[in-house]
């Protein structure tokens, strides 16, 4: 029998690695395929979007392309969510794995990345597993809308495995290849600016582009240039053949720079003009906040215990000594890794790959409410595992039982983060259970008030909801700066609906006033007064707010159908008619619209308005999108067929309806179907008197 080369044993034990690291992933993840999605986010990203719920399409591929989506730019994250949906429909198990995968994918090219970079096979696959497993990687997995962080991880690996094979080699076609691939990774996700950066850091190590020479100069070598004079011919010549090569470096990265200069600028202003932008906090309050943020980024890693979804930002409260210390903590880590840049030069690259990936998003521009985010150290932290790995390797390898220590320190760390991994992740299974943990581990946490409330009041448990609601409101009305306005505009807005919703009408409209007046291009709020005031049979008032709605928002269809209904109870047919004209291309599995349109059709007293043909098609694709088991839908559809002159599946239909009114015990329902059978049996079509035109409206 041959023995296996050393060449198999290595692959070999490579592929046994990638199946381990790739199994574990799924074992901590593929949990979240039984999750739901949340309410944070996750309707704006794929629910509540028109474009992305139609799947692919080529209207819809250029329109992520060219506009925002939820306050971003990220065209392929988009497109990814419409491919989502084109295979999975709506259910959240398909996107949930799409996350998963990815995240799997992006862990294995790591642990590849790193070992060919290296040569450092076991350190490479704890780095991997770390970044696979750490709970801090939660957020970016088991959150649907959070699809960004783990492409745009794809297209990161891709493209410094792709730079490594240029530095190798170099040639245009490889550096373009790069290039292409970091363009696809700043279409995922802008955070991905800073690489340009970090490149110049891997070519310091391990890929040594920074020496004269391919091959780092030995300790003693360095030593011996230290120790000449400042004045000596070959001290000079070191220097200066080390800076001309550094400027070389820096040049060649020139072209990537402007291809992260034009995302970054779009994805600033994109912020800026979105409806839902926030005034920026004072400066002082945003540094010191940044300051803090990166050291407990750092404490998390180690201690990665009360994770939250959100967590409220310091304002003003951090303390001196906090800001102070956290501050020495950082500058006497980075002298000390410049310090040891010569002996150990992987201290200085994770570091730097740790601030400088941190840098985009650790608010010194304010985007949104949170004081930090788990999801923010998805990338940067690579660098810390990195670091850490490497000295702890190097300090182990001092010991005589190094191999087995660090094998148990190893498994240790896997199994601890592994486990608290999945506690973490359980909490994101479905919107209830992650808003009540996000309460139990922070403090005055409005955010995390205002979304399980919305979670309770759009349910059965409406009372428990208000109550969520009014503490949201409570902790955020002490807050006076511009900065918290559009928050204090939404909790108005959310508590509003829920009033709404119990029947309190008067409390609900002064609540959604108030909504509309601290910000008065808040659609949302507008939508809800409106819907409260038709409550209230204020119709005249209510079709105002409507129209205000679709100022705002001209492409919402449910607005759209809203105003309808409001015309049609105050007698403006045409004006009605129009309005669910428009909602049709603006929602295509929109039932009310076609059922609505539909019944004017076929039932309004005016001959000029009535067309039996359009009537049956727009109320059998209603019926059909409803499932058939709707009687308002099907006594729609007989009207149809009798405006049709199709009387016996007029009859037929009726009858379906009757059946389901009485099923469920609905008299007035059947009443009015035994009418509707009464004259279809007589070969009589329907007509509806409430449907006659009046003056049209101002």
């Amino acid at each position: 029998m041959s023995r296996s080369s050393p060449l198999q044993k290595q692959s070999m034990r490579t592929l046994l690695v990638g199946v381990v690291l790739f199994s574990l992933t799924w074992i901590i993840f593929g949990q979240t395929l039984g999750h739901d999605f949340v309410n944070y986010d996750d309707r704006v990203y794929v629910l509540q979007n028109q474009q992305v719920r139609s799947g692919v399409t080529l209207g819809g591929i250029v329109w992520a392309f060219g506009h925002e989506h939820a306050g971003n730019w990220h065209p392929l994250t988009t497109i990814s969510h419409m491919l989502d949906v084109q295979m999975f429909g709506l259910t959240p198990a398909g996107h949930h794995f799409v996350n998963v995968f990815l995240h799997a994918v992006a862990v294995l090219l790591l642990f590849f990345l790193l070992r060919q970079l290296t040569g450092a096979f076991w350190r490479s696959a704890l780095v991997a597993a770390i970044f696979a497993i750490h709970p801090l990687r939660a957020e970016s997995v088991a959150w649907v809308a959070e699809r960004k962080d783990v492409l745009s991880a794809v297209f990161f690996m891709l493209t410094l495995a792709a730079y490594a094979r240029y530095a190798h080699k170099r040639s245009v076609g490889r550096y373009i290849g790069t290039a292409v691939l970091l363009a696809c990774g700043l279409l995922s996700k802008p955070m991905l600016v800073t690489v340009p950066f970090l490149l110049l850091l891997l070519d310091d190590w391990p890929l040594n582009r920074s020496s004269p020479r391919r091959i780092r100069p030995s300790a003693d070598q360095r030593a011996e240039v230290r120790g000449l004079p400042t004045d000596n011919p070959a001290f000079r010549r070191g220097q200066k053949s080390e800076a001309k090569n550094w400027l070389t470096l820096v040049v060649e990265k020139i072209p990537l720079i402007v291809i992260c200069v034009p995302t970054a600028m779009a994805t600033f202003v994109i912020q800026e003009r979105s409806s839902g932008s926030i005034a920026q906090l004072p400066l002082a309050w945003r540094v010191e906040n940044a300051v803090v943020s990166y050291v407990t980024y750092m404490w998390q890693m180690i201690w990665p215990v009360n994770l939250a979804v959100f967590y409220p930002h310091p304002e003003n409260c951090l303390a001196l000594w906090q800001v102070a210390l956290a501050a020495l903590l950082l500058l006497g880590i980075t002298a000390l890794v410049f310090a040891l840049r010569a002996t150990r030069p992987y201290l200085l690259v994770g570091w730097l790959w740790y601030l400088g990936m941190l840098l985009p998003v650790i608010g010194l521009v304010q985007v949104g409410l949170q004081g930090h985010a788990d999801r923010y150290t998805y990338l940067p932290q690579i660098g810390l595992y990195l670091a850490v790995i490497w000295l702890a390797a190097d300090l182990v390898g001092a010991l005589r039982y190094r191999r087995q220590v660090a094998g148990v320190l190893a498994v240790a760390v896997i199994v601890i983060l592994s486990a608290c991994s999945w506690k973490q992740v359980a909490r994101w299974k479905d919107s209830e259970t992650l808003w009540r943990h996000a309460l139990a581990v922070t403090q005055d946490n409005d955010v995390a008030q205002t979304n399980l409330g919305m979670v309770l009041a759009e349910g059965t448990r409406i009372e428990e909801g208000i109550e969520h609601l009014q503490s949201a409101l409570a902790i955020r009305s002490g807050s006076v700066h511009p900065h918290y306005t559009l928050s204090l505009a939404l909790i108005h807005c959310d508590l509003g609906f829920a009033l709404a919703r119990q029947g309190v009408l008067e409390d609900a409209v002064r609540h959604l006033r108030t909504a509309v007046e601290l910000q008065p291009n808040y659609a949302d709020a507008h939508y809800n007064l409106a819907t409260a005031l038709a409550q209230e049979g204020r119709r005249r008032e209510a079709i105002e707010e409507y129209r205000r709605t679709l100022e705002l928002r001209p492409a919402d269809a449910e607005a759209h159908t809203s105003l309808g209904n409001m015309l049609v109870q105050e007698g403006f047919i045409s004006d009605a008619m129009a309005q669910y004209e428009a909602a049709l291309p603006l929602a295509s599995d929109a039932i009310l619209p076609r059922n609505n349109l539909a019944w004017i059709l076929a039932a309004s007293p005016d001959p000029s308005v009535r067309n039996g043909a359009r009537a049956v098609e727009l109320a059998q694709r209603a019926v059909q999108t409803s499932g058939g088991r709707n009687a308002l839908f099907l006594r729609t559809l007989a009207a149809a067929y009798a405006e049709a002159g199709r009387f016996k599946e007029a009859v037929e239909t009726a009858q379906r309806a009757w059946q389901l009114a009485d099923a469920d015990n609905h008299s007035a329902g059947r009443h009015l179907l035994e009418q509707d059978l009464d004259l279809y049996r007589a070969k009589a079509p329907l007509r509806d008197p409430s449907l006659a035109n009046v003056t049209e409206p101002h």
